[in-house]
């Protein structure tokens, strides 16, 4: 068996002549001390100097034991969305549609929109309904699509009236150092 036998000169190269120890075994053995010499190394440096929050309290470290703060820290840091059970994640999408509706630019891309909100729903209606119960209504397209329209309009009549007004008031500017040159 050359396996075998290739195997048992791999281990045996792998020892310490020294100690007879495994090299790996070794390197276990002395990583603790590996990584405080790294860190001081790096302190040494100054990596660690004028670091965010240097010197001062952790925020909220006196508050009741929550065991699962560094979670909710990072939800809240990263805006990771999708963790809540289908229900609330539902509800929370429903409330902050309608702006995400205002910021696509065609009436496909809204209708689009409108329609996979509307089979989460769905999904959610008939699927697993672990969590919560599901409060969410599914959105009338044709309605929805109807007021992102009256919104776009409202808008761009708002996005105009601003125009005129800073257009008339660089105009009255000019006028005025015309006056006084």
């Amino acid at each position: 068996m050359p396996e075998d036998d290739e195997r048992q000169q791999f281990r045996e190269a792998e020892r310490d002549e020294r100690t007879g120890r495994s090299a790996a075994a070794e390197r276990m053995r002395h990583q603790g001390q590996w990584v405080e010499l790294q860190l001081q190394r790096a302190r040494d440096r100054g990596e660690f100097d004028d670091l965010p929050g240097f010197g001062k309290p952790i925020a909220d470290l006196g508050s009741d034991h929550d065991p699962d703060w560094w979670v909710k820290r990072l939800v809240e840091r990263e805006q990771i969305t999708g963790v809540l059970p289908a229900a609330l994640q539902l509800r929370k999408e429903d409330a902050q549609l309608d702006g995400r509706l205002d910021r696509l630019t065609s009436e496909a891309e809204v209708r689009r929109e409108l329609l996979d909100f509307n089979e989460r729903v769905r999904r959610a209606l008939y699927g697993d309904p672990g969590g919560p119960p599901l409060l969410t209504q599914r959105r009338d397209v044709e309605a929805e699509v109807a007021a992102w329209r009256e919104r776009l309009e409202q808008r761009r009549t708002a996005a105009a009236e601003r125009a005129r007004t800073e257009r008339t008031e660089r105009e009255a500017r000019r006028r005025w150092f015309r006056r006084s040159g």
